[in-house]
Protein backbone atom coordinates (compact mmCIF):
# COMPACT_ATOMS: atom_id res chain seq x y z
CA UNK A 1 0.00 0.00 0.00
CA UNK A 2 1.48 3.32 -0.64
CA UNK A 3 1.86 5.84 1.59
CA UNK A 4 1.81 9.95 1.16
CA UNK A 5 3.54 11.64 4.35
CA UNK A 6 2.13 15.14 5.06
CA UNK A 7 3.98 17.73 2.78
CA UNK A 8 4.08 21.48 1.28
CA UNK A 9 0.52 22.71 1.84
CA UNK A 10 -1.88 23.64 -1.03
CA UNK A 11 -4.25 26.13 -0.76
CA UNK A 12 -5.44 26.03 -4.35
CA UNK A 13 -7.04 22.81 -6.56
CA UNK A 14 -4.35 23.82 -9.03
CA UNK A 15 -3.65 22.29 -12.21
CA UNK A 16 -0.12 23.35 -12.68
CA UNK A 17 1.50 22.09 -9.58
CA UNK A 18 3.21 18.68 -10.12
CA UNK A 19 2.15 15.39 -9.00
CA UNK A 20 3.45 14.56 -4.94
CA UNK A 21 3.02 11.31 -6.34
CA UNK A 22 1.38 8.88 -9.19
CA UNK A 23 -0.85 5.66 -8.49
CA UNK A 24 -2.98 3.65 -10.44
CA UNK A 25 -6.33 2.96 -10.95
CA UNK A 26 -7.52 0.91 -8.18
CA UNK A 27 -4.49 1.34 -6.10
CA UNK A 28 -5.26 2.08 -2.77
CA UNK A 29 -3.25 4.92 -0.47
CA UNK A 30 -2.39 6.13 2.91
CA UNK A 31 -2.82 10.09 3.03
CA UNK A 32 -2.16 12.33 5.05
CA UNK A 33 -3.77 15.96 5.70
CA UNK A 34 -2.93 18.85 8.08
CA UNK A 35 -6.04 20.34 9.77
CA UNK A 36 -8.06 23.09 8.87
CA UNK A 37 -6.22 26.07 11.25
CA UNK A 38 -2.60 24.56 9.23
CA UNK A 39 -1.53 23.21 12.31
CA UNK A 40 -1.46 26.69 14.29
CA UNK A 41 -3.84 25.47 17.32
CA UNK A 42 -3.19 22.21 19.44
CA UNK A 43 -3.53 24.48 22.68
CA UNK A 44 -6.78 26.47 23.99
CA UNK A 45 -4.17 29.51 24.10
CA UNK A 46 -3.31 28.98 20.54
CA UNK A 47 -4.22 31.67 17.78
CA UNK A 48 -4.01 31.17 14.37
CA UNK A 49 -1.20 34.04 12.45
CA UNK A 50 -2.58 34.30 8.95
CA UNK A 51 0.37 36.67 8.76
CA UNK A 52 2.15 33.39 8.30
CA UNK A 53 -0.42 31.55 6.69
CA UNK A 54 -3.52 33.70 5.63
CA UNK A 55 -5.15 31.08 3.90
CA UNK A 56 -7.51 28.00 5.16
CA UNK A 57 -8.36 24.24 4.66
CA UNK A 58 -4.64 23.04 3.81
CA UNK A 59 -4.66 20.03 1.18
CA UNK A 60 -2.52 17.54 0.66
CA UNK A 61 -1.61 16.36 -3.09
CA UNK A 62 -1.90 16.68 -5.87
CA UNK A 63 -2.15 12.76 -6.57
CA UNK A 64 -2.13 11.80 -10.14
CA UNK A 65 -3.84 8.63 -11.04
CA UNK A 66 -2.58 7.17 -14.08
CA UNK A 67 -4.35 7.23 -17.40
CA UNK A 68 -7.27 9.33 -16.34
CA UNK A 69 -8.68 12.02 -18.77
CA UNK A 70 -10.98 14.62 -19.43
CA UNK A 71 -14.28 13.41 -19.22
CA UNK A 72 -13.45 10.34 -17.43
CA UNK A 73 -14.73 9.95 -13.26
CA UNK A 74 -12.79 9.06 -10.35
CA UNK A 75 -14.34 6.53 -7.80
CA UNK A 76 -13.11 7.19 -4.24
CA UNK A 77 -13.91 5.03 -1.59
CA UNK A 78 -13.62 6.71 1.68
CA UNK A 79 -12.11 3.29 3.57
CA UNK A 80 -10.65 4.92 7.04
CA UNK A 81 -9.89 8.04 8.28
CA UNK A 82 -8.55 7.98 11.53
CA UNK A 83 -6.54 10.71 13.89
CA UNK A 84 -2.99 11.76 13.53
CA UNK A 85 -2.62 13.04 17.20
CA UNK A 86 -5.23 11.78 19.28
CA UNK A 87 -7.30 15.20 19.65
CA UNK A 88 -9.31 18.00 17.43
CA UNK A 89 -10.16 21.39 18.06
CA UNK A 90 -12.53 23.72 16.76
CA UNK A 91 -13.22 27.22 17.65
CA UNK A 92 -16.55 30.10 17.25
CA UNK A 93 -14.36 33.35 17.13
CA UNK A 94 -13.93 34.14 13.38
CA UNK A 95 -17.85 32.88 12.29
CA UNK A 96 -19.47 36.21 12.43
CA UNK A 97 -22.19 34.93 9.83
CA UNK A 98 -24.96 35.10 13.02
CA UNK A 99 -23.79 38.64 14.55
CA UNK A 100 -27.24 40.30 12.79
CA UNK A 101 -29.02 38.33 15.70
CA UNK A 102 -26.69 37.09 18.15
CA UNK A 103 -24.13 39.67 18.48
CA UNK A 104 -20.94 40.77 17.59
CA UNK A 105 -19.12 39.80 20.81
CA UNK A 106 -18.60 36.29 19.82
CA UNK A 107 -15.61 34.87 21.76
CA UNK A 108 -12.67 33.20 20.49
CA UNK A 109 -13.79 30.16 22.06
CA UNK A 110 -11.28 27.45 21.23
CA UNK A 111 -11.85 24.52 22.27
CA UNK A 112 -9.29 21.22 22.44
CA UNK A 113 -11.15 18.08 22.62
CA UNK A 114 -9.49 14.69 23.04
CA UNK A 115 -10.51 11.58 20.85
CA UNK A 116 -10.60 8.32 22.67
CA UNK A 117 -12.71 4.94 22.54
CA UNK A 118 -14.91 6.14 19.49
CA UNK A 119 -15.75 9.60 21.33
CA UNK A 120 -14.73 13.23 21.44
CA UNK A 121 -14.68 14.91 24.24
CA UNK A 122 -16.27 18.22 24.04
CA UNK A 123 -16.41 19.28 27.68
CA UNK A 124 -16.54 17.12 31.02
CA UNK A 125 -20.23 16.28 30.70
CA UNK A 126 -20.67 15.92 26.73
CA UNK A 127 -19.31 13.14 24.20
CA UNK A 128 -19.63 13.26 20.60
CA UNK A 129 -19.75 10.18 18.70
CA UNK A 130 -16.71 10.10 16.31
CA UNK A 131 -18.05 10.47 13.06
CA UNK A 132 -14.98 11.35 10.77
CA UNK A 133 -15.83 13.05 7.69
CA UNK A 134 -13.60 14.96 4.68
CA UNK A 135 -14.24 18.61 4.45
CA UNK A 136 -12.56 18.56 1.12
CA UNK A 137 -12.04 16.68 -2.05
CA UNK A 138 -11.61 18.01 -5.67
CA UNK A 139 -9.93 17.29 -8.96
CA UNK A 140 -8.19 20.08 -10.37
CA UNK A 141 -10.48 22.07 -12.82
CA UNK A 142 -9.33 22.70 -16.47
CA UNK A 143 -9.30 26.48 -15.93
CA UNK A 144 -8.79 28.72 -12.60
CA UNK A 145 -7.16 27.84 -9.43
CA UNK A 146 -10.01 28.04 -6.99
CA UNK A 147 -8.75 28.55 -3.60
CA UNK A 148 -9.39 25.59 -0.98
CA UNK A 149 -12.04 27.91 0.77
CA UNK A 150 -14.40 27.05 -2.03
CA UNK A 151 -16.63 24.32 -3.81
CA UNK A 152 -17.95 23.73 -7.43
CA UNK A 153 -18.34 21.05 -9.79
CA UNK A 154 -14.50 19.66 -9.44
CA UNK A 155 -15.57 18.76 -5.72
CA UNK A 156 -13.37 21.17 -2.77
CA UNK A 157 -14.81 22.62 0.44
CA UNK A 158 -17.95 20.40 0.18
CA UNK A 159 -18.44 19.64 3.98
CA UNK A 160 -20.63 16.84 3.53
CA UNK A 161 -20.80 14.84 6.10
CA UNK A 162 -21.49 11.86 3.58
CA UNK A 163 -17.96 12.15 2.61
CA UNK A 164 -17.15 9.63 5.18
CA UNK A 165 -15.66 6.15 5.64
CA UNK A 166 -17.82 3.45 3.70
CA UNK A 167 -18.35 6.41 1.33
CA UNK A 168 -17.80 6.73 -2.90
CA UNK A 169 -17.45 10.24 -3.83
CA UNK A 170 -17.48 10.48 -8.01
CA UNK A 171 -15.54 13.24 -8.86
CA UNK A 172 -15.17 14.64 -12.59
CA UNK A 173 -12.36 14.43 -14.46
CA UNK A 174 -10.64 17.79 -15.86
CA UNK A 175 -7.58 17.28 -16.63
CA UNK A 176 -4.52 14.06 -17.23
CA UNK A 177 -4.33 12.12 -14.33
CA UNK A 178 -6.92 14.13 -12.23
CA UNK A 179 -5.02 15.62 -10.08
CA UNK A 180 -6.94 14.97 -6.42
CA UNK A 181 -6.32 16.97 -3.32
CA UNK A 182 -7.93 15.96 0.10
CA UNK A 183 -7.81 17.59 3.50
CA UNK A 184 -10.14 19.33 6.10
CA UNK A 185 -10.84 15.95 7.85
CA UNK A 186 -13.66 16.44 10.67
CA UNK A 187 -13.42 14.33 13.73
CA UNK A 188 -17.48 15.47 13.49
CA UNK A 189 -19.77 17.93 11.89
CA UNK A 190 -22.81 19.14 12.33
CA UNK A 191 -25.34 19.70 9.21
CA UNK A 192 -24.05 23.04 8.08
CA UNK A 193 -21.18 23.71 9.76
CA UNK A 194 -22.37 26.63 11.43
CA UNK A 195 -19.49 28.47 13.14
CA UNK A 196 -17.59 27.80 10.01
CA UNK A 197 -15.16 25.20 11.64
CA UNK A 198 -16.33 21.41 12.34
CA UNK A 199 -13.74 19.35 15.02
CA UNK A 200 -10.93 19.97 12.66
CA UNK A 201 -8.18 17.30 13.09
CA UNK A 202 -4.83 16.09 11.00
CA UNK A 203 -5.58 12.98 9.80
CA UNK A 204 -4.67 9.91 7.97
CA UNK A 205 -7.36 8.78 5.76
CA UNK A 206 -6.97 5.26 3.38
CA UNK A 207 -8.75 5.59 -0.02
CA UNK A 208 -9.13 3.71 -2.82
CA UNK A 209 -8.89 5.29 -6.29
CA UNK A 210 -11.22 4.02 -9.77
CA UNK A 211 -11.00 5.56 -13.22
CA UNK A 212 -14.80 5.00 -14.76
CA UNK A 213 -13.79 5.95 -18.60
CA UNK A 214 -15.95 8.34 -20.63
CA UNK A 215 -18.33 8.95 -17.21
CA UNK A 216 -19.05 12.65 -17.68
CA UNK A 217 -20.04 14.33 -14.39
CA UNK A 218 -21.64 17.61 -13.94
CA UNK A 219 -21.14 17.79 -9.90
CA UNK A 220 -20.24 15.39 -7.41
CA UNK A 221 -22.01 12.51 -6.37
CA UNK A 222 -21.95 10.30 -3.01
CA UNK A 223 -22.90 6.59 -2.64
CA UNK A 224 -22.98 4.90 0.67
CA UNK A 225 -24.39 1.79 1.69
CA UNK A 226 -28.00 2.64 1.66
CA UNK A 227 -28.22 6.25 -0.44
CA UNK A 228 -26.94 7.85 -3.33
CA UNK A 229 -26.95 11.43 -3.49
CA UNK A 230 -26.01 14.72 -6.09
CA UNK A 231 -23.97 17.90 -4.76
CA UNK A 232 -24.43 21.18 -6.12
CA UNK A 233 -22.67 24.09 -4.09
CA UNK A 234 -23.79 27.79 -5.01
CA UNK A 235 -26.01 30.64 -3.58
CA UNK A 236 -28.66 31.46 -3.04
CA UNK A 237 -29.14 28.13 -1.28
CA UNK A 238 -32.06 27.14 -2.55
CA UNK A 239 -30.91 27.33 -6.13
CA UNK A 240 -28.29 24.75 -5.54
CA UNK A 241 -30.95 22.48 -3.40
CA UNK A 242 -33.17 22.63 -6.79
CA UNK A 243 -30.10 21.79 -8.87
CA UNK A 244 -28.93 19.39 -6.78
CA UNK A 245 -32.18 17.81 -6.97
CA UNK A 246 -32.23 18.17 -10.82
CA UNK A 247 -28.93 16.27 -11.06
CA UNK A 248 -30.54 13.57 -8.79
CA UNK A 249 -33.62 13.36 -11.05
CA UNK A 250 -31.23 12.74 -13.99
CA UNK A 251 -29.35 9.82 -12.27
CA UNK A 252 -32.38 8.40 -11.96
CA UNK A 253 -32.84 8.41 -15.49
CA UNK A 254 -29.55 7.68 -16.99
CA UNK A 255 -28.89 4.48 -14.56
CA UNK A 256 -31.89 3.45 -13.11
CA UNK A 257 -34.73 3.01 -15.40
CA UNK A 258 -37.00 6.11 -14.10
CA UNK A 259 -38.67 8.67 -16.27
CA UNK A 260 -37.44 12.23 -15.00
CA UNK A 261 -41.10 12.87 -14.27
CA UNK A 262 -41.44 10.00 -12.81
CA UNK A 263 -38.39 10.64 -10.51
CA UNK A 264 -39.21 13.95 -9.92
CA UNK A 265 -42.61 12.99 -8.20
CA UNK A 266 -40.87 10.13 -6.76
CA UNK A 267 -38.22 12.15 -5.10
CA UNK A 268 -41.17 15.01 -3.75
CA UNK A 269 -42.13 12.16 -1.41
CA UNK A 270 -38.84 10.63 -0.53
CA UNK A 271 -36.02 13.20 -1.25
CA UNK A 272 -33.98 13.64 1.55
CA UNK A 273 -30.91 16.49 1.99
CA UNK A 274 -27.78 17.08 3.45
CA UNK A 275 -26.13 20.51 3.87
CA UNK A 276 -22.36 21.40 3.98
CA UNK A 277 -21.40 25.00 4.87
CA UNK A 278 -24.45 27.21 4.48
CA UNK A 279 -21.96 29.86 3.69
CA UNK A 280 -21.39 28.33 0.19
CA UNK A 281 -24.76 27.12 -0.03
CA UNK A 282 -23.74 23.54 -1.04
CA UNK A 283 -26.25 21.05 -0.53
CA UNK A 284 -26.92 17.16 -1.57
CA UNK A 285 -29.70 15.92 -2.52
CA UNK A 286 -30.33 11.94 -1.85
CA UNK A 287 -32.35 9.25 -1.95
CA UNK A 288 -32.27 5.84 -0.37
CA UNK A 289 -31.40 2.59 -2.49
CA UNK A 290 -34.51 0.71 -1.40
CA UNK A 291 -36.28 2.74 -3.89
CA UNK A 292 -34.28 2.20 -7.10
CA UNK A 293 -34.43 -0.31 -9.81
CA UNK A 294 -32.00 -2.18 -12.06
CA UNK A 295 -29.98 0.62 -14.15
CA UNK A 296 -30.84 1.09 -17.18
CA UNK A 297 -27.82 1.23 -18.82
CA UNK A 298 -24.06 -0.73 -17.98
CA UNK A 299 -21.96 0.54 -15.56
CA UNK A 300 -19.58 -0.84 -12.58
CA UNK A 301 -21.64 -2.59 -9.73
CA UNK A 302 -24.61 -3.45 -12.34
CA UNK A 303 -27.95 -3.96 -9.72
CA UNK A 304 -29.45 -0.82 -7.51
CA UNK A 305 -29.16 -1.35 -4.03
CA UNK A 306 -25.53 -2.09 -5.04
CA UNK A 307 -22.56 0.28 -4.41
CA UNK A 308 -20.35 0.85 -7.79
CA UNK A 309 -17.18 -1.27 -5.89
CA UNK A 310 -18.14 -2.07 -2.75
CA UNK A 311 -16.71 -0.08 -0.10
CA UNK A 312 -14.79 -2.65 1.92
CA UNK A 313 -13.54 -5.38 0.00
Amino acid sequence: MKHLNLGPLCYEFSRHLEPRIEIDPGDTIIVETEDAFSGQIRTAEDRRDRNKIPQSNPQTGPIAIRGAQPGDALAITLRSIEPLIGQCATRTGEARQLAEWLGPDCPHGTRICPIREGSIHWSDSVRIPYAPMLGCLATAPAWGTPTTLLAGPYGGNLDIVEVAPRSIVFLPVFVPGALLYLGDAHAAMGHGELSGSGLEMPAATTLTVEVLSQFPLSWPRVETETEIMAIVSGTPQERSLAQAYVQLILWLEADYGFDRWEAYDLLTHVGRVSVGWYALGTVAAKVEKRYLRRPARNRPGGDSGQAVHSPMQ
